[in-house]
């Protein structure tokens, strides 16, 4: 039987019909794919400088604290560690360590700093604290990873820290004393020093201008209360002080240069937050119970502090998402500055 090569024309030419119209189809539909993202997706935000609360436990009782959870859970190192690298590789420079109160966890925030320096090469690490729990032991172990030491410190009356609560079981008197001798530790050892201080309706009259020039601090941030929904103690409103009060004490205060006043707006979606949570997660729809390790951004665009995704199981451009996070707001009321520990002074000749 003898085939002629005419007889496979139809055919051929129906099967190469076919062919262009999916070789069209296919090419319509990934010029599709290809374009959607490109106009819709919004540029990557970038999380230069990240505030960390690894723990919520306190050994102060500071009425205002927006803290209302005082858990005592510690995400594993490893997973702490495998997060800070994911923001670092997200452009994060500046790491501060917050709480709580953060030394009560000493060798764990030692050896966070120790590995943002030593592996992440970040440039600068930084803690807030309440003076109370830091040793010059660990200033000696630690010390050389630190940069900034922020205290707390509002007010330099020992009634008026007992008042607020800001006072170790809130009935201590020692709180102003630890804030002068940490504040020589950390610059005997090269390490800079902050102040951090809240007006409120009870200190909004003080005047702190020769204990903030006996300390010295390269930046006092001083903060009008903001309204939160919850505090952990008492309702913020009552402690609150009124915009022309805050104003009189930074008025006041005009002369120390190292003067940073922040009011309610420019607070406001400014601040990177990252909770501690690794916690049982109890599904309404199921009886058992799952463990999942989470690092979260706090939301914070209503005033409360409610917590996202974990960047662990997310990403962080995902968890950024639910951050409420604006970078401009963040640029203006100053989160860049000069945030690196004093240099060191050469001995070579």
């Amino acid at each position: 039987m003898e085939l002629r090569r005419d007889s496979f024309a139809p055919q051929f030419k129906h099967k190469r019909s076919n062919l262009a119209e999916i070789i069209l189809v296919n090419m319509k539909f990934t010029w599709l794919d290809l374009s959607i993202p490109f106009f819709n997706t919004a540029p990557a935000k970038v999380p230069v400088s990240a505030n960390w609360f690894p723990n919520r436990r306190c050994n102060y009782e500071c009425h205002f604290c927006f803290h209302t959870n005082t858990n005592e859970f510690i995400l594993p190192l490893e997973d702490a560690k495998r997060g800070l690298r994911m923001l670092v590789d997200a452009g994060m420079k500046k790491l501060n360590i917050s709480g709580g109160e953060p030394f009560l966890q000493p060798r764990y925030i030692g050896e966070v700093f120790k590995f943002c320096k030593e592996e992440l090469h970040i440039e600068s690490c930084s803690v807030v604290n309440n003076g109370s729990k830091v040793t010059e032991k660990w200033l000696d172990t630690y010390g050389q990873y630190l940069d900034v030491m922020a205290i707390s410190c509002d007010s330099f009356d020992v009634e008026t820290n007992v008042k607020q609560g800001r006072a170790e079981n809130g009935t201590s008197t020692t709180h102003i004393d630890n804030v002068f001798k940490v504040a020589q530790w950390a610059k005997d050892r090269g390490i800079r020093v902050k102040i951090n201080t809240v007006v409120t309706i009870n200190n909004w009259e003080e005047d702190m201008n020769d204990q903030i020039e006996q300390l010295a601090p390269f930046r006092w941030k001083t903060r009008k209360i903001r309204a939160q929904r919850q505090a952990r103690f008492v309702m913020p409103g009552i402690l609150s002080s009124r915009r022309e009060q805050f104003q009189a004490f930074l008025a006041r205060h005009a002369p120390q240069m190292c003067l940073v006043p922040e009011d309610n707006e420019s607070m406001k979606d400014s601040y990177l937050n990252l909770d501690e949570r690794m916690r049982w997660v109890i599904s309404t729809m199921n009886s058992h119970r799952r463990a999942d390790r989470w690092i979260r951004f706090l939301n914070c665009q209503d005033g409360g502090k409610k917590p996202g995704r974990s960047l662990l199981e997310v990403g962080v451009q995902n968890a950024l998402q639910d951050s409420g996070f604006d970078e401009q707001a963040f640029k203006d009321r100053g989160g860049i500055f000069d945030w690196k520990r004093e240099a060191q002074e050469s001995l070579e000749w």
